[in-house]
């Protein structure tokens, strides 16, 4: 295992910024073409979670992180932590991290970049010879991707105790073992994140870092290779939403139907009035129904269909703003199911809080990157992220946003290695001058 070099105490923060050397680049490059290899799944991506996908990711991960000199553990969440341990080990630590699942023929860069760029972060400082006062730590967190139990962001959950109540019987939607199997099958012990109490103390954390691709074309528009992050959205979700009519004839008069598919279609296009009229008065949010359809089994051109499913993914700024939504989302049913004569059941329900960035390394992280001539604009990003849930844990968090043509879950993302390198260059930049 290679030994990281001397390191200096560090330098003044007027002086010149961090530049990744090319072998740091190399690195990089190296690590993102290795986890594209792994998830290889014509179109696009798959790395599985807790299966062969994510777990192939951790291992070439930890490999790069010990030849830095960095030390790994796994906890009890099967969470992958590469520690590099730095001048005071009594400061609380700085971590970066992000995640190497992916949904199902999706893109190489959503989480992976982000991981991978704490890797280069570390390996720019070393070879800078700068050593930071706070022990580094790269965080590859499981199970980001809600698509693989119904329930996202579940590394970062088990890490900080915010599991939902009945998250470990969940089923894996492809291996169908329970996430407490899936867990134990990867390292972890699911016996100890049944206890409901954080891996690690909150309040012992220094800060919590994430680069992550931007999942809109915010920044093709600025022309800009990256944003320091303002805020994430957080979530509400109900994966599995039923309604129930009557099945009848296709020839039906209007006034005898109690149509299920119909009935679903009213409740999204509400759902979108709702979306618009809340974009209009200054209240960003988001709507999303992923799943819509009548069952598979019984399609038919010749009846009317008295069951209907559909997904939704409702999203807001502010706990305030969500729990308005739910109301309002409360409300569009009832009237709904009351005018169409149908019952919905809205089954199901996860939630994520939102994530505020914090102050602080909002402006520290824009003047890192005014330090390296690099345009950062400041923007909300759409998707929400492991660093909510470090957020809401009171932990200070911060995000930089990676410029990305085709957004994300898709097999076309376009994240360009140069874009990613500014990103690590305003990492280091931030490490190496930050005196908290």
């Amino acid at each position: 295992m290679r030994q990281p070099p001397r390191h200096r105490r560090g330098r003044d923060p007027r002086g010149a910024a961090v530049k990744p050397a090319d072998h740091v680049t190399a690195l990089v490059q190296r690590l993102l073409d290795g986890v594209a290899e792994i998830g290889a799944d014509p179109p696009g991506i798959t790395r599985d979670a807790y299966g062969r996908g994510e777990n192939a990711a951790h291992a070439l991960i930890a490999e790069a992180g010990q030849a830095l000199g960095m030390v790994a553990s796994t906890d009890a969440g099967a969470n992958l932590t590469l520690r590099w341990a730095a001048r005071d080990p009594q400061a609380a630590p700085i971590l970066i991290g992000s995640h190497l699942d992916s949904v199902v023929q999706g893109g190489n860069f959503d989480g992976a970049a982000g991981v991978i760029a704490g890797l280069g972060a570390v390996a720019a400082l070393q070879a800078a010879g700068i050593a930071p006062r706070r022990d580094i730590e790269v965080l590859a967190l499981r199970c980001e991707e809600a698509v693989w139990f119904g329930l996202g962001l579940i590394g970062s959950r088990c890490l900080l105790a915010r599991l939902p109540e009945g998250a470990l019987d969940l089923r894996h939607a492809r291996s169908g073992l329970s996430l407490a199997e899936s867990i134990a099958a990867c390292g972890g012990n699911p016996a100890r994140l049944r206890e409901a109490a954080p891996l690690r103390d909150p309040g012992a954390i220094g800060a919590y870092l994430e680069l992550h691709i931007e999942q809109a074309p915010q920044l093709i528009e600025a022309g800009a290779p990256l944003a320091v992050c303002l805020a994430n959205p957080g979530n509400l979700r109900h994966p599995f939403i039923r309604i129930t009519g009557e099945d009848a004839h296709t020839g039906l008069p209007h006034r005898f139907r109690r149509d299920a598919a119909l009935a679903g279609a009213d409740l999204s296009l509400a759902l979108e009035q709702l979306w618009l009229a809340e974009e209009a008065a200054g209240r960003p949010m988001a709507v999303t129904i992923g799943r819509f359809h009548t069952p598979a089994a019984r399609h038919s051109l010749t009846a009317v269909s008295g069951q209907f499913e559909l997904s939704l993914d409702l999203r807001g700024y502010g706990a305030a703003h969500l729990q308005a939504l739910e109301a309002e989302l409360g409300r569009i049913v009832a009237e709904v199911a009351a005018r169409r004569g149908v019952t919905i059941a809205l089954g199901e329900r996860s939630a994520a809080s939102p994530g505020l960035m914090d102050p602080g390394l909002i402006a520290g992280l824009a003047a890192a990157a005014a330090r390296g001539g690099v345009a950062a604009p400041h923007l909300n990003s759409p998707g929400s992220h492991d660093a909510n849930n470090f957020a809401a844990s009171g932990v200070p968090t911060g995000m930089l946003l990676i410029r990305n043509q085709n957004g994300s879950h898709n097999p076309h993302e376009a994240m360009d290695t140069p874009d990613l390198m500014a990103g690590i260059a305003v990492l280091a930049e931030w490490i190496a001058t930050e005196r908290a």
